[in-house]
């Protein structure tokens, strides 16, 4: 049942932070540098109820979609073309794997050089972020494909579009749905990234801006809002994507 496992996976964080709670009330622990969970739910909410969270939330949602749309639409596109063409693989995957090495705080300085320190220097960091691993998973679940499969689709004399359609796509999708997931979680880390550096709104800024004003309370809870929004995040993509590979059993599970 899916609200079992909701409740499922609340049991650790609620129980770690009710002991948080305890070692403090306590005096077990001073909670100056980690906060207890009742102090950071009451700054989230005096956070909220000035309005204040909901336009960081905002902004940091509206960056995170930009980039991931167009990280995922070119990691897809190169993934396929690497994929299915090994003149192409030999061409561009050796540079690709190269600059996927490159920590994401490196092409800070750079983009902002280029595009300057407003939002497009910050959407292309995320997009640079989410394109590798949603190119990785869609190169390797086409170069994994079973060419027994594809044999078979020759012996019925299938067209390309129809071989395409009919046998790699069904057999590409579970590992390219499971790379959009992980593409996603990276940009969220990378739009943290961006907004430490030249961001005025976003939760990245209300981390930066806790840390300056020596605020752990507001860190933590920037935190908890950057984890909550990740997850709701992951679950509409799971929601609207996982019927596509339904018939998969073992698809159900990873997804």
């Amino acid at each position: 049942m899916p609200g079992g496992r909701v409740l499922a996976g609340l049991v650790l964080p609620l129980a770690l932070a009710l002991a948080w709670e305890a070692a403090v009330r306590a005096g077990l622990a001073q909670g100056r540098l980690v906060p207890p969970p009742s102090r950071v739910l009451a700054t989230l909410w005096g956070l909220a109820a000035s309005g204040e969270l909901w336009t960081h939330v905002l902004a940091s949602l509206t960056r995170v979609a930009a980039g991931f749309g167009f990280g995922a639409l070119a990691g897809i596109a190169v993934g396929a073309l690497t994929g299915t063409l090994p003149w192409m693989r030999r061409l561009l995957d050796p540079s690709l794997q190269a600059l996927r090495a490159i920590p994401s705080i490196a092409w800070v300085p750079l983009f902002i050089l280029w595009f300057g320190i407003f939002e497009t220097s910050k959407i292309t960091l995320i997009a640079v972020g989410v394109f590798f691993p949603v190119y990785l998973g869609v190169a390797g679940a086409i170069a994994g494909v079973d060419r027994k499969l594809v044999e078979v689709g020759r012996v019925f004399r299938l067209s390309r579009a129809a071989l395409a359609r009919r046998i790699l796509l069904p057999a590409v999708l579970p590992a390219t749905l499971v790379a959009l997931r992980t593409g996603l979680g990276l940009g969220f880390m990378f739009v943290a990234a961006a907004e430490l550096l030249g961001a005025s709104e976003g939760l990245g800024y209300l981390l930066l801006d806790g840390q300056q004003l020596g605020k752990p309370d507001q860190i933590v809870a920037a935190i908890l809002a950057f984890a909550i929004l990740g997850k709701l995040c992951d679950a509409v993509l799971v929601g609207l994507t996982s019927p596509l590979a339904r018939w998969q059993d073992t698809a159900r599970e990873s997804l």
